[in-house]
């Protein structure tokens, strides 16, 4: 199975990302140290979103699978950027919250 998701660069650091099976939109905005206005999202903080997602997508599928409630459930992702040159993600760090 195939996903597409389209980015088109809207200009002063933003993108809109849309998301072909379900016509959402998704925006980003670079960081506030690296130029941008952090109006949403960064695009490094949509890695960090999508890892707190998908761990609890894949506790919330076993849980159903194994017919027990997960909710509430919460995910707190870390993210720390580099200090150095190139720019990029140094570390994640996840802490799920159980019921």
């Amino acid at each position: 199975m195939s996903t597409v998701v389209t980015c088109r660069y809207l200009g002063d650091l933003e993108t809109e990302a849309r998301h072909e099976g379900s016509a959402t939109h998704l925006r980003t905005d670079a960081l506030l140290d690296n130029n941008g206005k952090a109006r949403t999202f960064s695009p490094t903080d949509l890695l960090a979103t999508a890892l707190g997602a998908c761990l609890l997508t894949i506790m919330g599928i076993t849980a159903c699978n194994h017919g027990f409630e997960l909710e509430p459930c919460a995910a707190d992702v870390v993210k720390t950027m580099s200090t150095t040159s190139p720019r990029r993600v140094d570390s994640r760090a996840a802490r799920v919250a159980l019921p």
